[in-house]
């Protein structure tokens, strides 16, 4: 039988447990929640509702302070910082066709209905895609050339965090890549038996909490 997902409130109740015990400076880059009236004008500016576990992790944690590698691949977005990088998207998109899918790839570089949620490290911007059809709300990728990427992507955002909450309390990984500390003390995801970082020593994260 497969796996209950836990919803994001509860998955970040179990990360922010693990990170105020393990990182604590991690931890305070979090922002407070963001309100109801915050998350209804986004939904005015953006045309749309936002799905229901981006608001339920929103009035658990408005993005972060910084950017920072509390997840895998990707420190979210605050809600100002959504709606600011659709509208930066669509001008970008509408200057430059970059709404309508190229005759050589399956995705356009931008959609109206794609929500920006989080970024890389390297600037690309994971998106939830609410088109229409059986697979709303996955997760995906829309970089700063080509069109999106949604190979093997997230089924929807409550999946994910429910990933990492498991891979902390319970150990293992998420899509390959497991928890470490670095020199400092400061989160960093990585493949298996990584044990260096720009020269500098990885850790292992501890597992679950003392």
């Amino acid at each position: 039988m497969a796996r209950k997902i836990l919803p994001p409130s509860e998955s970040w109740r179990l990360i922010d447990a693990w990170l105020e015990t393990h990182v604590a400076a991690d931890f305070t880059l979090l922002n407070p929640p963001a309100t109801s009236d915050e998350i209804r004008h986004a939904e005015r500016i953006l045309g749309t509702s936002m799905p229901g576990d981006l608001a339920e992790s929103l009035q658990c944690h408005n993005g972060v302070s910084t950017w920072t590698s509390i997840l895998p691949e990707q420190s979210p977005l605050a809600v100002g910082g959504i709606v600011e990088h659709w509208q930066t998207c669509m001008t970008v998109a509408a200057e430059n066709e970059g709404l309508t899918a190229r005759p050589w790839e399956d995705e356009p570089w931008w959609h109206p209905l794609w929500v920006p949620w989080a970024e890389s490290a390297d600037g690309a911007t994971q998106v939830i895609d609410l088109r229409p059809g059986p697979e709303a709300r996955r997760l995906g990728w829309a970089g700063h050339s080509g069109g999106g990427d949604f190979i093997d992507s997230w089924p929807d955002l409550a999946s994910l965090l429910h990933a990492v909450a498991q891979a902390l309390h319970e150990g293992g990984d998420v899509r390959g890549l497991h928890p470490y500390l670095t020199a400092e003390g400061v989160m960093w995801w990585d493949e298996e038996g990584c044990f260096e970082l720009n020269g500098h020593p990885l850790r292992a994260a501890p597992v679950g909490l003392p």
